[in-house]
């Protein structure tokens, strides 16, 4: 079993005097968590370790039962996610920052990646999804609420690019990603926010080439 004995102190090494706040971005916690986590009032699970190991670069070994090498500066700390030893049950997929770029490129051309998120492979598999084909973002603005808050993580699937039924959708408009609900209808499709303090939106037939589908929220998380 995982010892987490001396979690904190070993933590307080790892991160090097990076700040609560900085570090707690690096991983996509809140600060308070982290806080908790430095006091020894708490100690993470396996998952989250996992996270806290790659932002800080150091072993998960280490971190979680304080024996080998920290890897900090080592080849362990160049490791990805994937490599890491005894962790080939999860997989590991980039969360990136909301801004891209329009035009004919990738959506997530200059894009920047700033944490992993990590899943059970079983639990994609269970889904029908690929690690491969999956990304995540943090929504921005209140257009979907109360569906999904302003700083709200999803994850998206890239494989479903054509609307099968009624359900969100990623979208790249003007160099940014919008999650909005796609509905079919005979005029075209419709493009709805969950906020009523928004119109819906349609975009007729011959337009539709002109609506680019980055993929479908499949799973969806955030702070209470």
């Amino acid at each position: 079993m995982t010892n987490f004995d001396g979690f904190s102190e070993r933590l307080k090494i790892a991160i090097k005097g990076e700040s609560s706040y900085g570090f707690a971005k690096k991983c996509g916690f809140s600060e308070s968590l982290i806080r908790k986590y430095l006091s020894g009032a708490s100690a993470p699970g396996l998952e989250k370790a996992v996270i806290i190991a790659e932002a800080a670069g150091v072993s998960l070994d280490w971190l979680a039962t304080g024996k080998g090498e920290t890897g900090t500066g080592t080849q362990a700390a160049k490791q990805k996610p994937d490599e890491v030893v005894g962790m080939e049950d999860y997989a590991f997929v980039p969360l990136y920052d909301a801004q891209c770029s329009a035009g004919a490129g990738a959506w997530n051309e200059n894009c920047r990646v700033l944490t992993h998120i990590s899943f059970t492979r079983y639990s994609l598999r269970k889904q029908g999804l690929t690690p491969e084909h999956l990304s995540a973002i943090r929504i921005d603005g209140d257009s979907m609420e109360p569906v999904l808050h302003s700083g709200d993580t999803v994850l998206i699937d890239h494989t479903r690019t054509t609307i099968e039924g009624e359900g969100i959708y990623i979208l790249r408009l003007d160099g940014h990603l919008y999650a909005k609900r796609l509905q079919r209808n005979f005029d075209g499709v419709s493009v709805i926010s969950a906020n009523s303090a928004y119109d819906k939106v349609t975009v007729p037939r011959d337009r539709l080439h002109e609506l680019e589908i980055v993929g479908r929220a499949v799973w969806a998380a955030g702070w209470l």
